[in-house]
């Protein structure tokens, strides 16, 4: 259980830039009990690529209102994701070991109350896409086209009807700022000829499959081009034991 006080401020700045290979150690400190691990570890280099390379939002912008927005749907395994934030200096290290205890901020979900950089509460599956074509429309009425928003979600989640009204929707809407990207560790009961990026590409999106842990595969994924179009990115890893 995680308790619900104020969320702390950022700690300190990572000291120099962030380190990939670090990542390892930063997931070590994490000692509490995660069921999920299989789950976080499907995220990892996703995850980096996105904070390392793509994403316009940084601990010192998490509240500008034209930062990039990264929702991580796929949160009942969120120990890469906080290992990431960390090692970008969203909040210090210090604060892992206690992953998953009553008085810590990183619990098994997040709470973005609770998590510096953190954009959404999240766990149950289902709940991200859907939020995520909220915060695209509600940017659009703002008239803030700049801001990209990404959300990541498992590819069981696509089992979950709420996914598929949100596909269906961002497609003929032309929701260019969305992003979606898939981790596909053969979790889903479901499938569709063709593979998950048909599934989307049926609905007017620009899709494509990837190698799950090749960095620049991924980035190129990340930063095509895609005018009029949202985005998915179906990043394959190991299948889940």
């Amino acid at each position: 259980m995680t308790n619900t006080t104020a969320a702390p401020a950022a700690g300190p700045r990572a000291a120099s830039a962030p380190d990939l290979q670090d990542l390892p150690r930063l997931i070590a400190l994490m000692t509490g009990d995660e069921k999920h691990a299989p789950a976080a570890h499907s995220t990892l280099d996703a995850l980096w690529v996105l904070y390392n390379r793509v994403l316009r939002v940084t601990p010192d912008s998490v509240d500008d209102p034209e930062r990039d927005r990264f929702l991580l749907s796929k949160g009942h395994g969120p120990m890469a994701y906080y290992a990431v934030l960390a090692a970008h200096g969203f909040f210090g290290e210090e604060l892992l070991p206690g992953f998953g205890a009553y008085d810590s901020p990183l619990g098994h979900h997040p709470d973005r109350l609770l998590v510096p950089g953190a954009e959404i509460g999240s766990g149950s599956l289902g709940h991200g896409l859907p939020l995520a074509v909220g915060t695209v429309l509600g940017l659009r009425a703002q008239g803030r086209t700049d801001p990209r928003v990404w959300v990541l979600i498992g590819d069981a989640e696509l089992d979950e009807g709420s996914n598929h009204e949100a596909i269906a929707h961002a497609g003929p809407a032309g929701l260019e700022q969305l992003h979606t990207l898939v981790i596909d560790n053969a979790s889903a009961t479901h499938g569709w000829p063709g593979g998950i990026a048909s599934r989307f590409a049926s609905a007017g999106w620009a899709a494509m499959t990837v190698d799950g842990r090749d960095h620049e595969a991924l980035y190129t994924a990340f930063t095509a081009p895609h005018p009029g179009k949202p985005l998915a990115v179906v990043a394959r890893v190991d299948p889940k034991n």
